[in-house]
């Protein structure tokens, strides 16, 4: 599918770009390379397939989720910069 000069034009506007004559023909081209290669994945006979969340093999175990001891208050603020009433004490944001 080639795009138009005014489609490419209207999608750098959309996309609040600034493009030059020679950008608005280069990316043209590549806009309709792409938009060619999805209409090639469309018409792939795809019946019998089930959908997948990943063409990948699922591989890599994990652990069972069981609860476990987490940090005690004294190690989690050891290194902190400052402290204050058990907390972390941040520099303010906003004043």
């Amino acid at each position: 599918m080639k795009l138009t000069l005014e489609e490419v034009e209207h999608i750098a506007e959309l996309a609040r770009l600034r493009l030059s004559e020679e950008e608005k023909e280069r990316y043209g081209e590549q806009l309709s390379d792409i938009l060619d290669y999805a209409a090639r994945l469309q018409a792939v006979d795809t019946t019998g397939i089930s959908p997948m969340s990943s063409v990948l093999p699922a591989r890599g175990k994990l652990r069972p989720d069981e609860p476990r001891p987490g940090l005690s208050l004294k190690d989690a603020l050891r290194n902190a910069p400052d402290i204050e009433q058990d907390q972390f004490r941040v520099p303010p944001v906003l004043e």
